[in-house]
């Protein structure tokens, strides 16, 4: 029994170590965009519009954190309401993709 523990012990070290992510509470601060257009939107008429535009294409939600991009999952309604637009966003993140808990308008 001894040994089976050690080598369990080991081995999620060895996920650890090995670099491999595990799902964690995140707040992030970003621009809230579109997969498609990440920080640069190649519509005419702002941010907000080119956002819209592409999710109804069928590009996932992001968030523009400086170079960084998070796709966000979940709170499509508020995502919709502050596209383009600075947010706070509370979640787990699992690697680059945020499961939203809370979104909030960012100062």
């Amino acid at each position: 029994m001894k040994i089976s523990r050690s080598l369990s012990a080991v081995a999620a070290f060895g996920l650890v170590a090995g670099g491999l992510a595990f799902a964690q509470p995140t707040t992030l601060t970003g621009v809230v965009s579109d997969q498609m257009c990440g920080a640069k939107h190649m519509m005419d008429g702002g941010a907000a519009k080119c956002t819209h535009e592409c999710v109804k294409m069928g590009s996932p939600y992001v968030l523009v954190v400086g170079s960084k991009v998070y796709t966000l999952k979940g709170h499509a309604k508020e995502l919709y309401n502050l596209a383009g637009k600075n947010v706070v966003v509370k979640g787990t993140l699992s690697g680059t993709t945020l499961d939203v808990s809370s979104i909030t308008p960012g100062k």
